[in-house]
């Protein structure tokens, strides 16, 4: 299977290939359509085999509903920032991802998930696309780390891109779709990429009010517009729910919402909004060219 690699020591670096003339565009057999599950499950702080539990559960859910491809959210194995990271992490082919393959083999689809990677001592906040034999095809570690969290995480260096049966697709997460760093999407994009898979921790105070300020409207849905305005790529971004128990946010709240935008800037997809909002979504995404 087809892998370009584009290796960036900055967002600046991936803003430069951004700028320059678009590269190919999808795999050698374009499809129209591709059914893509929503995992928005519950992470527990530290509860290791807890939400690995739960994730294997969502992937057979996903099955069930017919889905070619599931995403779940950005470290759903320790949840986001959790200070004791560094110890339990593990490497990426490891247990984790492993069991998480022996799902994706059982239930002869893809999936994407956001883990805690151990390497060479190092702790990375990471994404893993495995195919429908649960083995690993692409593997992206977060370059837009929040500064609240480059104690724990250290930051990613590349950009990859990989062909499946439903055309190129990148793995990016949460903030490196931010609207602080579309040039990253911009360059998944220019890099052939028409569908953006996108683990997710998206958290608020205990005091927000999404009646008055709806999660994201600024942010991700800006942002993910911009990719299908620009490059005609779709995204689909899962994030989970609970609350955060230790780190530097401690007693903030996932609160779901998980997002999908069309290559034409459609939004597909919004799932429930709230610290309790497990919810499960299965959804055709139309596939640009």
């Amino acid at each position: 299977m087809k892998r370009r690699r584009f290796l960036a020591t900055s967002a600046a670096a991936a803003g430069a290939l951004a700028a320059h003339a678009p590269g190919q565009t999808g795999s050698a057999s374009p499809r129209r359509t591709v059914r893509v599950g929503m995992g928005q499950i519950l992470v527990r702080t530290g509860a290791a085999a807890e939400n690995l539990a739960r994730a294997r559960d969502c992937v057979a859910r996903a099955r069930r509903e017919g889905c070619e491809v599931v995403v779940l959210p950005e470290c759903l194995d320790l949840g986001w920032t959790y200070p004791d990271a560094p110890r339990l992490a593990h490497p990426i082919p490891g247990p984790t991802s492993e069991s998480l393959g022996e799902a994706a083999r059982a239930g002869g689809l893809w999936v994407v998930a956001g883990l805690t990677e151990e390497d060479g001592g190092r702790t990375f906040n990471t994404a893993v696309l495995l195919d429908d034999q649960g083995r690993l095809r692409l593997k992206h570690r977060k370059i837009n780390e929040l500064d609240i969290a480059w104690h724990i995480y250290s930051r990613g260096t590349g950009l990859e891109v990989t062909d499946t049966p439903f055309g190129r697709v990148g793995i990016p997460i949460c903030a490196d779709n931010s609207t602080a760093s579309t040039e990253l999407g911009l360059a998944l994009g220019r890099m052939g990429a028409r569908l953006l898979l996108s683990p997710c921790a998206w958290a608020v105070t205990p005091d927000h009010d999404n009646a008055k300020d709806p999660y994201g409207r600024d942010l991700w849905d800006v942002a993910y517009r911009l990719f299908a305005e620009k490059q005609k790529v779709a995204t689909v971004a899962v994030s989970n729910v609970g609350r955060m128990e230790a780190g530097p946010w401690e007693g903030r709240y996932c609160i779901g919402s998980s997002l999908a935008v069309g290559p034409d800037g459609t939004v597909l997809a919004r799932l429930p909004y709230g610290v309790g909002a497990e919810a499960f979504q299965a959804i055709e995404v139309p596939l640009a060219g």
